[in-house]
């Protein structure tokens, strides 16, 4: 059975995103990965906007069976935490609006998974993303590399719960 996951590392400023596939089996082939970005010296709910329409334009490109996005952190700066949690919040509903499963994983779950360690540095995510698919180097910025991560995520658990 095939699965297309969209993982989603979310931000308001950058979102990364990572599209996975896999057909029976582990590891999976990376469809698309990027980032979505928007302009910061626009106001927040203009952000928001631009945020929930690039996630529904990968959603319809790439008809995922489900979207994984990571849990928040709580950062020492409350406004951080809120805006982040608004960035979520758009993202959940295009995903629910798409009727996609919706999964979440906190970030160092994400870590864990892909690297071995909870509190693994970008590089070194970026790396173990590039090592589990086989691709000539870490996808690029680092935020897409972290949004595959997520999907990875998935697909690494998914794959130990059916073993």
């Amino acid at each position: 059975m095939s699965i297309r996951v969209l993982g989603i590392d979310p931000g308001t400023a950058v979102t990364g995103y990572g599209v996975v596939e896999s057909a029976d089996g582990f590891p999976g082939r990376l469809v698309e990965c990027g980032v979505i970005r928007t302009d910061t010296r626009q106001r927040l709910w203009q952000r928001l906007e631009t945020l929930y329409e690039g996630i529904e334009e990968l959603i319809a490109r790439h008809r995922p069976d489900a979207l994984v996005i990571e849990t928040p952190f709580y950062a020492k700066n409350v406004r951080t935490t809120v805006v982040l949690g608004q960035a979520r919040g758009v993202i959940l509903l295009a995903a629910a609006r798409a009727g996609l499963d919706i999964v979440e994983f906190p970030p160092a779950v994400v870590k864990k998974s892909i690297v071995g360690r909870g509190g693994a540095t970008k590089p070194q995510v970026g790396y173990m993303v590039q090592q589990l698919l086989r691709l000539r180097r870490p996808p690029t910025p680092s935020d897409a590399a972290d949004g595959v991560a997520v999907a990875l995520t998935y697909m690494l658990r998914r794959h130990r719960l059916r073993a």
